[in-house]
């Protein structure tokens, strides 16, 4: 049984990754053609995409918390029995886990963003006042 919750939560925090990849995806390779400007922003498209997966997969499937069902705490603790209710508070544990995980990661991108933004727009304001000057 705890191998097929283990295979569950994957699937289920795939699933949820996948959905948020498909939602952010067009956002943040506008984002990213808009401050590299160059055909390494799709690189970094594939990259992002990827550590979405891999920070909604880590965060959705915490091994740590699946351990309790297959080990006691202590040594005169009982084993966590894996009833219905109990799937339930993992799955919702999952899909939690993994928006978490991913939302945090794309704040911390478009804050980094936001600040790689207002840096090409100051350069971009400078060179065209330079231009408007030497005319």
């Amino acid at each position: 049984m705890f191998i097929l919750l283990l295979a569950a939560t994957f699937l289920i925090a795939l699933v949820v990754s996948f959905i948020v990849v498909r939602v952010f995806s067009n956002s943040i390779d506008n984002i990213l053609k808009r401050i590299i400007s160059d055909e390494i922003s799709g690189a970094w498209l594939k990259y992002i995409k990827f550590a979405i997966y891999v920070v909604g997969i880590s965060n959705g499937v915490r091994i740590h918390q699946l351990e309790r069902y297959i080990t006691a705490v202590r040594s005169d603790d009982e084993i966590l029995q894996l009833t219905m209710e109990r799937w339930v508070i993992e799955v919702y544990r999952t899909i939690i886990g993994t928006l978490g995980g991913i939302a945090w990661m794309l704040l911390v991108f478009f804050v980094f963003a936001l600040i790689a933004y207002v840096i090409v727009r100051v350069f971009e304001f400078k060179r065209k006042n330079e231009t408007h000057v030497e005319e």
